[in-house]
């Protein structure tokens, strides 16, 4: 029995359930330790190994006839046998054999059967209300156990069962729920109104209230209503990210008083989000105190060092600036992802101010400690290309696809850059066909394809393609790609509409400015 016994948990450790369940019903019928039996058991129903189920779960009767898993499997088995009598009646003496009703257990036989409306029909002759008892939990379980069996009508039958019976705010933060699933919003606001109500200090209603109203878009809204009830960190970050969404810099302000003026002690986390306010609400100078009171022991030290990095620049002190890089640079070592992290915002703030050169000296002197780093590698080669290095910066994008084939965005930007830099349309053509195989709903690289679709002569596939990745993502550049192919196609005055909405939204953007004064001037 031993050795039977060793060679089903050997088999179950290299996650091969049907050996091991055969393994676990052979070294049952040798054994007399139910635990054994049971482990066969529940093996072979996961399996959905019948005849071993059968075999072992009578083992295990005999072992252990009061264990009420038994009780349990034995509905299990009838379930997958399809003998829906003999599983009420396992079902029914379970919810008998325990004060709770056994509910729990009744929910694992159910939700694992196959045929979810044989499982929904059992559901609604076992939960009566005598059943079911004087505790809104078992309703409100039983409803939602209805909702996962796809059988709407009883889940809403016994949630408005539940809320008559016991008015109580689990049930009516269901039934908003409900409502949400049937798109009946204007209710499912109410009913979380009940619930809030009947257990204001709730923080899963508050948020989930909260959540409801900002997917009509009321992200302002969401923000109110989570500053009723006790307030926390948790609760402040949650009402600064819709704040923030609805860009309502007044919300913003009065929310950033209200943390400022909390007696509570103040976390990094709170600390840290009071940086992120303030610089939403352009206090840049108290923002960059708040980050430089994070303790070093927080979470959030890291990001709230680079914040004071960014703000120093921007406030024209490159040498506070620099020193802070030069002191994280100390603290994270030579060899983390935040080596990396400070490398890249080193190179972004000189770039910023039009220091590109600097900035590739930067990127190397990365690369000289850590070769071959991915981000670094890509990141120079951007630059390089910006530069009009095109060798070069080919040279760094084919080294990180030396390292991964896969990476989508290098082979986008590769072929990218050669469809745009270059006449090697074809082999750019092939890059971009990979990487759209890799990521086919990326906007970028379906505005790359339909840019090389428009340098191989293809136009009205071209048009298609930026039409697409336009409206996923209605920024400058592709607004420039789009408008000049449709400009070569004759629609013009399309054209000029493309580039108006793109002027708009990105009124800077160099491509599309080239682009207009190229064609249109």
């Amino acid at each position: 029995m031993p050795l039977k016994l060793i060679a089903a948990e050997y088999a179950l450790q290299k996650n091969d359930l049907e050996a091991a369940a055969e393994g676990y019903t052979e070294a049952a019928e040798l054994s007399s330790n139910p635990a054994i039996a049971e482990q066969a058991t529940r093996l072979a129903l996961a399996v959905r190994q019948l005849p071993l189920a059968h075999t072992a779960l009578q083992r295990w009767r005999t072992l252990d006839p009061d264990s009420p898993g038994v009780l349990q499997a034995s509905a299990w088995v009838a379930l997958s046998d399809g003998q829906t009598e003999r599983a009420f009646s396992e079902l029914e003496a379970m919810a008998k054999a325990d004060s709770d009703g056994n509910w729990r257990s009744i929910a694992q036989v159910l939700i694992g059967a196959e045929d979810k409306t044989q499982a929904a029909a059992l559901l609604a002759r076992l939960a009566t209300p005598e059943r079911l008892g004087e505790t809104d939990q078992n309703w409100i379980a039983m409803s939602q156990l209805a909702f996962k069996l796809e059988d709407k009508a009883l889940a809403n039958r016994l949630s408005v069962d539940a809320l008559s019976r016991f008015d109580s705010a689990d049930a009516y933060a269901w039934s908003a729920q409900l409502a949400m699933d049937a798109g009946d919003k204007a209710l499912a606001r109410k009913r979380f109104g009940e619930a809030l109500k009947r257990d204001p200090e709730s923080l899963r209603l508050r948020t989930g209230y909260a959540a409801l109203i900002a997917e009509s878009g009321d992200y302002a809204g969401a923000a109110r209503a989570l500053s009723k009830g006790n307030q926390t960190d948790v609760v402040f970050a949650a009402r600064a990210a819709y704040a923030a969404r609805s860009d309502d810099k007044a919300l913003l302000l009065a929310l950033y008083e209200e943390i400022e003026a909390d007696s509570s002690e103040r976390s990094g986390k709170r600390l840290f989000l009071l940086g992120q306010i303030a610089e939403l609400i352009e206090k840049n100078a108290a923002a960059a105190r708040w980050y430089r009171q994070v303790p070093e022991d927080d979470e959030n030290w890291f990001d709230a060092g680079m914040r004071v990095v960014v703000l120093s620049d921007q406030q024209g002190d490159a040498k506070a600036s620099q020193s802070k890089i030069s002191e994280l640079r100390l603290a994270v070592g030579t060899d983390t992802r935040e080596t990396v992290d400070l490398y890249l915002l080193e190179a972004d703030l000189l770039i910023r101010n039009s220091r590109k050169r600097d900035a590739v000296v930067v990127y190397s002197r990365g690369l000289d400690l850590l070769p071959g780093e991915s981000r670094l590698l890509y990141a120079r080669a951007m630059l390089l290309i910006d530069l009009d290095d095109i060798a070069a910066g080919e040279q760094d994008l084919r080294s990180v696809l030396a390292e991964n084939p896969d990476s989508a965005d290098a082979l986008n930007a590769l072929g990218y850059t050669l469809a745009d830099r270059t006449d090697r349309i074809v082999e750019a053509n092939e890059l971009i066909e990979k990487a759209i195989a890799i990521k086919p709903d990326e906007p970028a690289i379906i505005d790359s394809y339909g840019w090389v679709q428009y340098r191989l002569g293809n136009l009205d596939e071209a048009v298609k393609l930026l039409r697409k990745a336009y409206e996923k993502q209605p920024d400058g550049e592709v607004a420039a790609h789009l408008g000049e192919v449709l400009w070569v196609r004759g629609d013009r005055d399309e054209a000029r509409r493309i580039w108006a909405e793109g002027r708009k939204k990105d009124a800077e953007n160099k491509v599309l400015i080239e682009t207009m004064n190229r064609l249109a001037s």
